[in-house]
């Protein structure tokens, strides 16, 4: 299925772009978050005449992304969680909860979706997180795990 983006997208394109996707991933994902729109005569003109708007939103967003990179970037964040006798996690450190500490600890507000680890966080010790804040601009931070009590 053929979509024009409407965004910057790493790995796929970028704005004003004609590609040719999986019929799914253009509805269920880039049509339904408006991150592109059906390949149609009619929108290809609309996507012309608003390319230059859109380069400035685009343009906008890599600049607040940086903003938040300059903060988060090189920042450990401490997390205390409930461990086993042999230093493991009940449960694991998902993206939700490393997005809540960020947002607790330093007011900034970051999408679970954009917060990768690097590796799955289920034991103590020091974690790198990769967070895609713009197509173009990655943080990295690391969350320490260390022990808040170990039940026994």
């Amino acid at each position: 299925m053929k979509v024009i983006l409407l965004e910057n997208l790493s790995k796929i394109g970028s704005i004003g772009e004609v590609i040719d996707v999986k019929r799914g991933f253009a509805r269920n994902y880039l049509i339904s978050n408006k991150k592109a729109l059906y390949a149609s005569k009619e929108n290809i003109k609309e996507v012309e005449k608003i390319k230059i708007e859109l380069n400035k939103k685009d343009q906008e967003k890599k600049k607040n992304a940086k903003q938040i990179y300059e903060n988060l970037k090189n920042k450990i964040y401490e997390v205390k969680k409930l461990t086993t006798e042999n230093n493991d996690l009940y449960g694991s450190i998902k993206p939700t909860e490393i997005s809540k500490i960020i947002n607790h600890s330093d007011k900034i507000d970051i999408k679970p979706s954009l917060i990768q680890p690097l590796n799955e966080i289920k034991s103590l010790g020091t974690f790198k997180v990769k967070i895609n804040l713009h197509s173009e601009v990655q943080a990295e931070i690391k969350i320490k795990v260390i022990s808040e009590d170990s039940i026994k």
